[in-house]
């Protein structure tokens, strides 16, 4: 066999190896015990150590970056709402400054939360958005030429921070004087509805607003920069790839500093190291539904998934109605319209409805991947009525989005629907046409609460005697 062959197949298995004990990463390998090291071949041995000690070296690490303002900018941005006004004009929605004097209430569903809509006064302004504006943006969007300044936060947002906030206390309170790691958290969403933006900026904001002395750090990781809060001296800092700030944060955990990550994989496929939390951090992971970008670090964490759903109508009338709220009520109610028009043909994708172009553009591509499929495609890449998918097509970012179900023991799952209800239409009825009925039928069991009520009209009676 030729040496350079026999290498690279000795090097495949000795990775295989590596990955079965959590090493994934150089910090990992660097971290690794010695029978870990002790298992592989002593060509492949040489070769990672020689690529930690150059990744170590002052030429190959970039020097972390302090961003000037930006720590007080996030930690000091202003709060105005959006309430619904029963009989008002335009939207019906009503701007107003300032924190709202009482936000949603939740209560305990199983091992989360939901909002408890039993508790609010039905004549009462009813609290729909709450907006938080940081005046040079936020790191989501650092990167971007024009930073985005406004954080959407509705019930789904706030509930994600009730939910992390909750490990907090029970961290911090119940177990103080021992050791205790809080829960690890992922949370799943749809492609493109917010979840990093407004979720992850949500949570920075409040975690930063947590007790200093108990929670001193705060770790953004998105894409190849990590952006890290050092709340006791109000800095920020943006540390290129992981290697670097995987090494900082250990010598802050060594040290017995505590701090919360924020792990935004917005990378596909980019999973966290599993040498993630380190002793003492608490983590939150935000992805799509593709299990590729988390399910081996859940695994070994033992992570607790919970899932936020998409925005509803309402919400996106709030955000219209902030984006237009120096404008008469008659022009906030037609840029509504289109909004509304828009969302109905793409789903509540906020990427792309607050735009025409950004719209269009997004509608046909859509269009294009319906058209350009056939039915056991359409059946195979979207998995409508599932739980988990691990195929991340093109078809299923474009059509998709997922939902909350409770299962047995009120255990919340995300289920795959269709996106919107002009693509509901355009898919099943392609569908319907390839398929016979009593796949058609069987299929639209899976999800037959989501099913758009043309459909249910025309096969409920076959439905349940299938």
């Amino acid at each position: 066999m030729d040496i350079a062959v026999w290498n690279e197949m000795v090097f495949d298995e000795d990775i295989r190896k590596l990955h079965e004990n959590g090493v994934h990463k150089l910090f990992e390998w660097s971290e690794a015990a010695a029978e870990v090291k002790a298992s592989v071949e002593r060509i492949t041995k040489q070769f990672l150590d020689a690529a930690v000690i150059e990744s170590m070296s002052p030429m190959t690490k970039s020097a972390p970056m302090k961003l000037e303002g930006c720590y007080e900018s996030v930690y000091n941005s202003r709060w105005s709402h959006v309430v619904e006004v029963p009989g008002g004009e335009g939207t019906g929605m009503e701007v107003r400054e300032g924190k709202p004097p009482q936000s949603w209430k939740y209560k305990a569903v199983g091992d989360t939360l939901e909002r408890n809509d039993d508790v609010e006064e039905p004549d009462a302004p009813r609290l729909r958005l709450m907006v938080l504006t940081s005046d040079k943006g936020w790191p989501y969007s650092w990167k971007e030429e024009d930073s985005i300044r406004d954080c959407y936060v509705n019930c789904e947002v706030e509930r994600v921070w009730r939910i992390v906030k909750r490990d907090l206390t029970e961290w911090f309170g119940t177990h103080r004087g021992t050791y205790f790691t809080p829960k690890q958290r992922l949370l799943i969403g749809t492609p493109w509805m917010g979840k990093s933006m407004n979720a992850g900026s949500y949570l920075l904001y409040q975690l930063l607003h947590f007790d200093a002395e108990q929670l001193p750090m705060v770790a953004y990781f998105i894409g190849n920069r990590t952006f890290l809060f050092d709340k006791i001296a109000k800095t920020v800092s943006v540390h290129m790839g992981e290697a670097s700030i995987l090494r900082i944060v250990d010598g802050l955990s060594r040290r017995g500093v505590k701090g919360y990550i924020i792990y935004d994989v917005a990378l596909k496929g980019h999973e966290p190291s599993t040498g993630l939390p380190c002793r003492g951090w608490g983590m939150i992971v935000l992805s799509s539904p593709n299990q590729n970008n988390y399910e081996s670090w859940a695994k070994q964490m033992g992570a607790e998934e919970f899932i936020i759903n998409c925005p509803e109508e309402n919400d996106v009338k709030a955000m219209c109605s902030w984006m237009k709220r120096n404008q008469i009520p008659q022009e906030q109610a037609e840029y509504w319209k289109d909004v509304r028009g828009r969302m109905n043909k793409v789903g509540p994708i906020l990427r792309s409805i607050f735009g025409k172009q950004a719209s269009d553009d997004r509608i046909n591509a859509c269009q294009q991947a319906v058209d350009g499929s056939t039915a056991s495609e359409l059946e195979r890449n979207l998995g409508i009525g599932c739980c988990y998918s691990s195929n991340d097509s093109d078809l299923s970012r474009k059509l998709v989005k997922v939902v909350r179900v409770r299962q047995e023991n009120n255990f919340e799952m995300p289920l795959n629907v269709l996106i919107s209800p002009h693509l509901e239409r355009e898919t099943l009825s392609r569908l319907e046409d390839e398929m016979r009925q009593s796949d058609f039928i069987f299929h639209l069991l899976r999800f037959w609460d989501y099913v758009p009520p043309y459909l249910i009209e025309k096969y409920a009676v076959s439905a349940f005697l299938n």
